[in-house]
C-alpha cells in the first residue's frame, strides 16, 4: 500500500476568537483529522506538522503557514494538503490557478473535507473554478461594503481608525484632544504664521525641542517621539483633523471631535501654504543645475544636497549636508558641510579629466583616434552624468 502523507492547512480571516481554547482553526483541524483517519486504509498518514494562519485574509498568498506548506509539498515532504473548505487555501481563482500548478509541479494535490473535489479530472477542476470564481466574487463584495461603509462613516464626522495624529487620542469612533500633544500642534500653527515657510518653522520647532507623536505597536514596542523633518510639519500643518473635520480621500467632512485649531484659521493657513507652493513650482529647475546631485557624502556618509543663497541679486549655489537641510543643527556650523558649488564641480571636473587621460595613456581607454587624447577626454567630461554614473564613488582630499 502507498503511503500518502497528509498536512492539514487552516485560516480564520479575523482574529476574533483565536484566544479562545477550542478556536475556528482548532474545529477545521479536528474535521480534516477525523476525514484522514477514515482514508486510513488507502494509506493516508497525517503529519505532525501544524500549517495554521490566524487572522490572515484569503484574498492573497502571502501567508506564513501556506508559504511554509508550499515549501514543504516542493520538497517532496507532503503527498496531499487537507483543508476544510476550498476557500480556506484561497479565495482568488487566478492564485488557486498558481496554486494547483505548484502542486502538479510537486506530485501532489489536495482534498477539501465538505466538498467532493477530485483535480486530476478536467470535471473536478471546472467545478472548482466555478466555486472559486463566486468565493471571489463574494469577497470582491464584502470589501465593497466595507469601503462603503467607511465613507457613510466619515461623512457623518466618526474617526474610522489609522494612525491617530499628534495631538489626539482614538475613542470608540471619535477622537479626544491629548493636551501636551496639542499644545505642540498650536505651537507649529504659530511658528508657521510667524516665520512664513515650513522650512524655518521646522528648525525653530527642532530648536524648541517639539517632538512628533509617541506610538506604541500591538507587540508593545515605541516608535516616534523624534525631532519633526520638514514634511511631518508640513503634514500637520495640512492636516483638516485640527479643524475638526474627516477627510476621505478628496472630500473633507466635518467631524464630531473638537478642534485644535480654528477652522477659518486653519483654512488661510492653507491658502498661504498652496501660495508658496505654486510660487516654487514656478521656478526653473534647470536654470541652476547640480549635476552631482545625490552622488556626494560627507565624512558621516551623510548625502551632499544641492542648496543656494542669493545677495545683492546674484545666487551662490553649495552642496550643504542633507542633516542641515532637514533642520538638524542648523546652527552647529561643524555638524556638517557647507561646500561652493561652483569650485567643487570645477576641481571635481579635472580630477575626472586627468583620471582619465591617466587611464588612455595606460591603456585601460582606448580613443578611436590616439593623437587625439584630450579632445577624446573632454568630449566624456562634457557627458556629465554619464561619466559620474560610472564612477562607484568619488573621494575629496588634499584640497580638491
Amino acid at each position: 500500500m502507498t503511503r500518502t502523507r497528509c498536512a492539514i492547512y487552516t485560516r480564520k480571516s479575523s482574529e476574533e476568537g483565536l484566544e479562545q481554547d477550542f478556536n475556528s482553526l482548532d474545529a477545521q483541524r479536528e474535521a480534516c483529522a477525523s476525514y484522514i483517519a477514515s482514508q486510513r486504509h488507502e494509506g493516508w498518514v497525517l503529519i505532525k506538522e501544524r500549517y495554521d494562519d490566524g487572522g490572515i485574509s484569503g484574498g492573497h498568498l502571502e501567508r506564513p503557514a501556506l508559504q511554509r506548506l508550499m515549501r514543504d509539498v516542493e520538497a517532496g515532504r507532503i503527498d496531499r494538503i487537507v483543508v476544510y473548505k476550498i476557500d480556506r487555501l484561497t479565495r482568488s481563482l487566478t492564485d488557486f490557478a498558481k496554486l494547483v500548478d505548484r502542486l502538479d509541479g510537486a506530485g501532489a494535490s489536495f482534498v477539501s473535507v465538505t466538498q467532493a473535489f477530485n483535480t486530476a479530472t478536467s470535471m473536478g477542476r471546472l467545478t472548482l473554478n466555478v466555486l472559486l470564481s463566486f468565493a471571489q466574487f463574494e469577497r470582491e463584495v464584502t470589501a465593497e461594503r466595507i469601503r462603503d461603509k467607511i465613507a457613510a462613516s466619515k461623512k457623518k464626522g466618526l474617526w474610522m481608525g489609522g494612525n491617530v495624529p499628534l495631538g489626539y487620542e482614538a475613542k470608540n469612533r471619535t477622537l479626544g484632544i491629548v493636551s501636551g500633544e496639542a499644545e505642540t500642534v498650536r505651537m507649529l500653527f504659530d511658528l508657521y504664521e510667524q516665520l512664513g515657510s515650513v522650512t524655518a518653522a521646522t528648525k525653530k520647532a527642532a530648536r524648541l525641542g517639539l517632538r512628533s507623536k509617541i506610538r506604541t505597536g500591538r507587540d508593545g514596542s515605541q516608535c516616534g517621539g523624534s525631532v519633526m523633518g520638514r514634511g511631518q510639519v508640513h503634514h500637520v500643518l495640512s492636516n483638516p483633523v485640527y479643524a475638526g473635520r474627516i477627510r476621505h480621500k478628496t472630500q473633507v467632512h466635518e467631524g464630531q471631535h473638537e478642534a485644535i485649531i480654528d477652522p477659518a484659521r486653519f483654512d488661510a493657513i492653507q491658502a498661504q501654504l498652496m501660495d508658496k507652493s505654486a510660487k516654487s513650482r514656478c521656478k526653473p529647475a534647470s536654470a541652476h543645475p547640480s549635476p552631482v546631485a545625490g552622488k556626494l557624502f560627507d565624512e558621516t556618509g551623510d548625502r551632499l544636497t544641492p542648496s543656494h543663497a542669493s545677495k545683492g541679486g546674484k545666487r551662490y549655489r553649495y552642496y550643504v549636508s542633507r542633516r542641515l537641510v532637514a533642520g538638524k543643527n542648523c546652527d552647529d556650523a561643524a555638524g556638517g558641510w557647507r561646500l561652493p558649488a561652483d569650485r567643487l564641480e570645477r576641481d571635481l571636473g579635472r580630477t575626472v579629466k586627468a583620471h582619465l587621460i591617466v587611464s588612455v595613456e595606460r591603456g585601460d581607454l582606448v580613443a578611436k583616434d590616439a593623437g587625439s587624447v584630450a579632445p577624446f577626454c573632454s568630449k566624456l567630461v562634457a557627458l556629465g552624468d554619464a561619466v559620474f554614473e560610472c564612477i562607484d564613488s568619488v573621494k575629496l582630499g588634499d584640497g580638491t
